[in-house]
């Protein structure tokens, strides 16, 4: 059965992208947080073959380093004509200077080496695998995607990562053309929300799961 989530978390994130999304998914029910970052946690390897693998890993490493339940994601682009790449590695394409446009030109780069220029061999779509760890070992586990086109070049300065050059189905603007609220907002007062980021649709069976409006 779920376990309830209340009290205090940690966001077990280094990324402040990540961390402004998820403070901001967590608001509407009263949980307290506070960063990985903030508690100068380490940040644990990533040996997953999975997004949930690697998202308890960092979970499960905050949790036994703080002695509170930690919250992890793991995410990532999935382009199909590049046989999934980047995948796990797309914080990696980015290098040490996560240089995320660096990494948005290479994958613009391999799409024209496969001579991927009609939108039907430019389809991709992002991940994202939600774990709460608690300190007893006890975890819970939510995932999300979202489907879409690889545009060029990237339009946008909003959201972070890949973002800009990330166009979802049915919308003419790309994931770094939309506020906050469009890209992950929750409509709470419906009875059948439909969430349009591959986190708010994983955060949201994450919800009605392991949380309770404040």
């Amino acid at each position: 059965m779920p376990r309830t989530l209340t009290g205090r978390v940690v966001i077990a994130t280094h990324n402040p992208g990540k961390l402004a999304e998820m403070t901001e998914l967590l608001a509407p029910f009263g949980i307290a947080t506070v960063s990985a970052g903030e508690l100068r946690l380490p940040e644990p390897d990533e040996t997953g073959t999975m997004f949930a693998e690697n998202a308890a890993i960092k979970a499960h490493a905050a949790a036994r380093a703080s002695g509170l339940p930690a919250f992890a994601d793991d995410s990532g682009i999935c382009v199909e004509a590049l046989d999934g790449a980047p995948g796990l590695f797309s914080a990696r394409w980015a290098g040490p200077g996560k240089d995320f446009a660096a990494a948005m030109r290479r994958i613009e780069s391999e799409l024209a080496r496969r001579g991927a220029a009609a939108p039907e061999a430019r389809r991709g779509h992002f991940v994202s695998a939600l774990v709460i760890a608690w300190p007893d070992g006890h975890e819970e586990l939510f995932e999300g995607r979202v489907h879409g086109e690889l545009v060029w070049p990237p339009r946008g300065q909003r959201g972070f990562g890949y973002d800009p050059m990330f166009r979802p189905d049915g919308h003419g603007r790309t994931f770094g053309e939309m506020s906050s609220e469009e890209k992950h907002g929750i409509d709470w007062a419906s009875p059948d929300p439909q969430p349009l980021s591959h986190r708010a649709r994983a955060f949201l069976a994450l919800s009605r799961a392991c949380l309770e409006r404040a």
